[in-house]
């Protein structure tokens, strides 16, 4: 009896979600789950995917939560050669999260959004001047446009590492060198997207002085006069795990059928700016104009992502100088 209630509601009424500092859901999302599972949800964040990633991948068996949610399909395999997740196949995965899952895993991680991470430009902010806004990722190799524009660190962030893959998708052989000229044309590049977005974009919260943005091609749907670069898109995909060593697992496993539920599904466009993966969710008014879909994006399998990150970032930090 007592084993039996060691886990859930009746010890703590509470379960622990460890994300990113992006994540967002209204509280009306957190009252819907206290209701229906009788847990309250804590949130604790933990920098950007990336960091999130690595601090996962350090404690396995020793969690600082219950789950894990914003691991992508960039930074998956780390986790889970590390050991640090417990599978669970939600029930709930079958109706379009199962199209995301982790090739040859074993559900430690179930798919809960996807977006398209591309260059973001301010075309209020060009129009202001009377100038042209870029067309294309290639037009950051002129001086002008990279000296206006703030990039991603790929080591500590996932849409950083999106933008690398990106590059190297679009490039080949010739990534390194974009990534010389780009940086060398004064191009900004900062730890991550918050700092990035709402601090240095000049259509973002901050007003910076940068008109163009790494960001996602979902991102002017929230914001007005902006518009994506959909030639220089790599797909994301997030994730939410068990965490190996939780002591609330079975409270774990019903925050992961939750967020596959259309109370979550539902809100992710309007609170995050990314599409759900659960088929027949309702998207808000106008949403996939302001927001389209990409035609073509880079695509490349996490486990071939694993073994040549470390590479990639290193030929990366020598081709701008870090």
């Amino acid at each position: 009896m007592l084993a039996a209630c060691g886990d859930d509601a009746e010890q703590g009424a509470e379960v622990t979600l460890l994300t990113h500092d992006s994540f967002s859901l209204p509280d009306s999302v957190f009252d819907a789950f206290r209701r229906e599972t009788g847990l309250t949800l804590k949130v604790v964040k933990s920098g950007d995917a990336g960091q999130l990633a690595s601090t996962v991948s350090l404690t396995p068996g020793s969690p600082k939560a219950d789950a894990v949610f914003g691991i992508d399909n960039t930074f998956a395999s780390r986790p889970i050669q590390a050991g640090a997740l417990e599978p669970y196949a939600s029930p709930l995965a079958a109706n379009g999260a199962a199209d995301f899952a982790i090739p040859d895993s074993n559900n430690e991680l179930t798919a809960v959004d996807r977006g398209d991470v591309c260059l973001n430009v301010d075309e209020s902010w060009y129009s202001a001047r009377g100038q042209e806004p870029p067309k294309s990722l290639r037009d950051l190799r002129d001086p002008k446009y990279a000296s206006e524009s703030v990039l991603l660190d790929p080591g500590t962030s996932s849409p950083g590492m999106s933008f690398l893959l990106s590059t190297i998708g679009a490039f080949a052989n010739g990534w390194q060198d974009y990534w010389k000229t780009v940086t060398a044309g004064g191009a900004s590049i900062v730890s991550g997207w918050e700092i990035a977005y709402n601090q240095k974009f000049s259509a973002g919260e901050g007003k910076g002085d940068k008109p163009i943005v790494l960001s996602y091609a979902s991102s002017p749907a929230a914001t007005p006069g902006t518009s994506a670069l959909l030639d220089s898109c790599f797909r994301q995909v997030e994730y939410i795990g068990v965490l190996k060593g939780t002591k609330n697992p079975s409270g774990a496993r019903k925050l992961v059928d939750f967020m596959l539920g259309p109370d979550v599904q539902a809100a992710l466009p309007s609170a995050m700016y990314v599409y759900p993966v659960q088929k027949g969710t309702p998207l808000p008014d106008g949403w996939q104009q302001r927001a389209p879909v990409p035609p073509w994006t880079v695509s490349l399998p996490p486990a071939y992502i694993a073994q040549n990150r470390e590479k990639w970032l290193e030929q990366w930090r020598e081709a701008v100088g870090r």
